[in-house]
């Protein structure tokens, strides 16, 4: 019995230990804390405020003197002109980058060859690093495919890998038919 009233007795004195530390580290180390976390939460919302603010005032500004894209950009169908015919359509590039592309480089290939564009105002280029001996002829054989139906659309394969899917676009770039191109499209093989 002496011995649990002196464990008791123990407690009581650790319990009142812990209570004395607490009441010395409050005051000068847990209050100036809350302070310092206080005033930055408050100048996190009055930053969150100032925010919000400033977006309503712009998107009210934007609504009251009706600036539209329309206006700004150019953005109508090129029209049909019978004296210019075709060439007042600019000349455009689609580049299609393949490496081995089995599954969808028909698709790929009739996508872009069916835009709707003049013939002769668009270049395809197929760019092939395909390894595969097989399907560098299948995607070889589809270009001459479309191109005996009027298509422009070139055939490019490089001796090297170098750069990868970008060095190929660079090499692409390098022919000279390209420098007649007025825009570049990049049509990923896989763009479905």
């Amino acid at each position: 019995m002496a011995q649990g009233l002196s464990s008791t007795t123990e407690g009581e004195l650790a319990v009142g230990q812990i209570g004395l530390v607490w009441q010395q580290v409050k005051a000068p180390v847990v209050v100036p804390l809350l302070r310092v976390a206080v005033v930055v939460c408050l100048a996190m919302s009055l930053m969150l405020f100032l925010e919000r603010l400033y977006m309503g005032v712009v998107i009210t500004l934007v609504k009251l003197i009706g600036r539209r894209p329309k206006g700004r950009y150019k953005w109508e169908p090129i029209k049909d002109d019978v004296e210019l015919g075709n060439s007042n359509h600019p000349m455009v590039l689609i580049q299609i980058p393949m490496y081995n592309e089995k599954e969808v480089y028909k698709l790929s290939i009739g996508a872009a060859c069916g835009l709707s564009w003049p013939s002769d105002r668009i270049i395809i280029q197929v760019l092939d690093d395909s390894t595969d001996p097989v399907i560098k002829n299948m995607v070889e054989v589809e270009c001459q495919r479309w191109a005996s139906k009027g298509i422009n659309i070139k055939y490019e394969i490089r001796d090297n890998r170098k750069g990868f899917k970008a060095g190929a676009l660079r090499e692409g770039m390098r022919r000279s038919y390209v420098k007649d191109c007025d825009y570049v499209a990049i049509f990923d093989a896989d763009f479905q």
